[in-house]
């Protein structure tokens, strides 16, 4: 069993390399549980419903152009692509590619910290669907 530290993941919002400039990344997929139960079952059964997708962020806040203020700011109610590699090389089998298309960003928060921390950034995009690739 190989197993994988994540040092160098490939990270991309609304199309800009983010790589560089977050800490944390956390894509959390699932399908909805649609209980399809009818009379003369002896147990629940389901099927699965849509997509539950969402994608958690945690950013280096840096206001220079083209870096987290610039890309972030102005997504903020609005629909976005994600997509994540947890290593930055070519999409296989062993390093696939997830993109997360119309995933919704609700809020920024562009200050954040107290007196001698770094200031940071932390989103959370919402909804959406996720697609796995693997060449």
């Amino acid at each position: 069993m190989a197993v994988l530290v994540l040092t160098n993941p490939s990270i991309t919002v609304g199309g800009v390399t983010v790589s560089g400039l977050c800490t944390s990344c956390t894509l959390n997929y699932e399908v909805d549980s649609i209980e399809v139960t009818a009379f003369g079952d002896t147990g629940h059964k389901f099927t699965g419903g849509l997509q539950n997708v969402s994608v958690e962020l945690e950013m280096n806040q840096d206001f220079a152009a083209s870096q987290t203020e610039a890309t972030i700011y102005p997504l903020v109610g609005t629909q976005t692509t994600v997509v994540i590699k947890a290593v930055n090389a070519a999409t296989s089998t062993t390093n696939p590619q997830y993109t997360v298309s119309s995933t919704y960003l609700a809020s920024h928060t562009p200050v954040a910290g107290a007196v001698g921390e770094l200031a940071k950034t932390s989103l959370t995009f919402t909804g959406g669907t996720v697609a796995k690739a693997t060449v």
